[in-house]
């Protein structure tokens, strides 16, 4: 029988859960990664963090399709999700720690590579949990985790981390702290019930695996085609908003050049965003429950993001900084409050939830990774400027792929 969770418990923990492993990789990734990089080979540090994200892409990808077929698999006293959520806290922590005292280039990329590893094991099972929401709970679970957990998480917490830039290695510390108590106290919270008792379905003999038999992992396009849509929709989406926001640092003060005034420009983008992301996040849900509307809002979201980017390619001033937020703000906060609900929703086999949706939800950690690789490589051959432009152009076909989606019709 399908395990069913309250969402008096539920929403608390689909909130605190997002917000304590992303706020604290958003603010290690955009700002004290850049930050330790400059610190230590400053000639290099565009290649280096395309470097450090094409190999964080990597392990991202192959460990959360891990964590995620574990977790399904998974029987304790504790649940299937729980045990695999804190282990991978645990070690995000540490690996944080070894970070803020990494002495060159090399023994950092180690660190950083066990932490991507670390927090996958957070991400896969943890977005999974909002599949033990009642029927007609699972917009408001989806909200509290993509609008309001992610909101605190996209822009919140950066605007605590945006006071340790010049204490950035004692910020990888503090924020790796903050990720593994915040994941405890949600695990607690949520307190999923044990699953040792779980009647499995008879089990068939293992077929010798073949090449054929990979579609046992990724269906064909005819059963999973509208999935694929909604992943190469997030991925399009992901790399047209962290293009801008995973070089937020170097854009402020290379490109719109605001010297002394670079922690408070970060700080107002963040507090703007943040702002709006949680009112979406109380909104978008309920709304998508009572209205039976899903697809047409996480597609249209995407011109918000693409507005938002043409506002600083056009101005670059005081304006478009908080033009930029504000419609950064009103389209993450609606697409990170229904896409999880909406990829739920066309899922190819309900009996592997976690590990479909750990890998739908590698757009926020694999997208993160791309997008200053090919940021890299536009800057490099275009300048800042042009980095806008790409922007606006990936974040309207994430749009249309969404709203390519057939088996929803809404």
């Amino acid at each position: 029988m399908k395990t069913t969770i309250s969402l008096k418990r539920l929403v608390p923990g689909l909130i605190i859960g997002p917000a304590s492993w992303l706020g604290p990789y958003i603010v290690m990734n955009s700002l004290f990664l850049p930050a330790l990089i400059q610190h230590l080979d400053a000639p290099h540090k565009i290649e280096l963090v395309a470097l450090f994200s094409t190999c964080g892409m990597i392990v991202a990808a192959i460990s959360n399709m891990i964590a995620g077929a574990l977790s399904d698999k998974t029987k304790s006293r504790f649940g299937k999700r729980a045990p695999w959520i804190m282990g991978g806290a645990f070690v995000f922590m540490l690996a944080m720690m070894a970070a803020s005292v990494s002495p060159t280039v090399p023994v950092l990329l180690a660190a950083w590579m066990v932490g991507q590893a670390a927090l996958n094991f957070i991400v896969a099972p943890m977005v999974a949990w909002i599949d033990f929401a009642p029927k007609d709970g699972r917009g408001t679970a989806s909200s509290a985790y993509g609008g309001l957990g992610m909101a605190l998480g996209n822009n919140g917490f950066n605007v605590i981390g945006a006071m340790f830039l010049s204490q950035f290695r004692l910020g990888f510390v503090i924020f790796g702290i903050i990720a593994f108590v915040g994941v405890l106290i949600a695990v607690l919270i949520v307190h999923e019930p044990s699953n040792v008792d779980d009647v499995d379905a008879p089990k068939q003999p293992k077929p010798k695996l073949t090449l054929k038999d990979a579609k046992a992992i990724f269906p064909g396009w005819s059963v999973g085609r509208d999935y694929y849509l909604a992943l190469m929709g997030k991925l399009f989406q992901g790399v047209g908003n962290f293009a801008i926001t995973g070089y937020i640092l170097y854009i402020m003060t290379d490109f719109l050049h605001r010297g002394s005034q670079t922690q408070s420009s970060i700080q107002l983008i963040n507090l703007i965003m943040l702002i709006f992301g949680i009112f979406m996040g109380f909104v978008a849900g309920p709304v998508s429950d009572k209205f039976k509307i899903l697809k047409y809002p996480v597609g249209f979201s995407t011109i918000f993001l693409a507005f938002g980017a043409l506002a600083l390619f056009f101005l670059r001033d005081n304006i478009g900084i908080i033009i930029y937020a504000f419609a950064a703000g009103i389209g993450m906060g609606m697409w990170n409050s229904l896409d999880n609900l909406l990829n739920l929703e066309v899922i190819p086999d309900q009996n592997r939830v976690a590990f479909f949706l750990g890998v739908y939800n590698l757009g926020n950690t694999v997208t993160q990774a791309i997008a200053p690789v090919i940021a890299a490589a536009v800057i490099s051959l275009f300048g800042f400027s042009a980095i806008f432009l790409f922007s606006f152009v990936f974040s309207l076909i994430g749009g249309i792929l969404m709203l390519s989606i057939k088996s929803v019709k809404r």
